[in-house]
């Protein structure tokens, strides 16, 4: 590769970003363009400096560093940097995205790098282990904690507990929340896998609501019903979705 690959440095531990920056320097053919300490100045430093080779630990706080996998838009390569080893390691280490498992030596360092390089020079970003990754996290069916949007380079954190409801959008999914209102890029099965069973239920094919935000439950025709919401919304429920709520409730 005839120029210098750009690399932004991700990590909340000054110590651990003087680690990295210490080792990088030893290295040809890298320029570092930046370093950040959580994921919202990341994200605003991909923007504006389109780095080619991102560093990123996954324990940050605000947003971690899969939620910022998540929103970022272009991707780089991504080195994940973590001190933990249950965030499914063994998946990552099969994909072209590496890992460095905190503490990590300059020889290890040298080989992540050389995987990206490699990576790189061979202009595959549509099969980049990035993607596999994405892929990767989409099949795992964790129970969400919290649900992070992106408009432009706001980006905002709803906790699953201050969402009133989702509604399907097209190829998107509307998050009607206490913070407001938020589109977001996914399906409605995949939050319908993926949130709370005790607190969510899917009434219709466009709606999934936070149960304790029913106020009450209206017969609108036949075999269907309308769910009215502390909010004044009212949703459609469909028989199927009547059945799950006499099961909840």
């Amino acid at each position: 590769m005839s120029e210098k690959v750009k690399v932004l440095i991700v990590d909340d531990e000054p110590l651990a970003r003087d680690l990295l920056r210490n080792y990088l320097q030893d290295l040809s053919g890298l320029e570092i363009v930046g370093e950040c300490e959580n994921g919202f100045e990341a994200l605003k430093a991909v923007q504006d400096l389109h780095p080619d080779l991102l560093f990123l630990d996954i324990q940050m706080p605000k947003i971690d560093g899969f939620e910022l996998l998540e929103v970022l838009d272009p991707k780089p390569e991504i080195i994940f940097c973590t001190a933990f080893d249950q965030f499914a390691i063994k998946a990552f280490e099969l994909n072209a995205v590496d890992y460095l498992l905190k503490p990590f030596s300059q020889e290890r360092l040298e080989q992540a790098v050389g995987k990206a390089l490699k990576k790189l020079s061979k202009q595959m970003k549509e099969n980049s282990g990035v993607q596999q990754l994405e892929q990767h996290l989409e099949r795992q069916e964790k129970v969400l904690e919290r649900v992070v949007t992106r408009l432009g380079t706001k980006v905002t954190v709803i906790p699953v507990d201050r969402i009133n409801y989702l509604e399907a959008a097209d190829d998107y999914v509307m998050i009607h929340s206490e913070l407001g209102n938020h589109l977001k890029e996914k399906t409605m099965k995949y939050f319908e896998a993926r949130l709370p069973k005790d607190r969510f239920v899917r009434i219709h094919r466009s709606f999934i609501v936070n149960l304790s935000e029913i106020k009450s439950l209206e017969l609108y025709s036949k075999d269907s019903y309308i769910a009215i919401l502390k909010s004044g919304d009212k949703l459609k429920v469909s028989a199927e979705g009547y059945k799950r709520l006499r099961q909840v409730f």
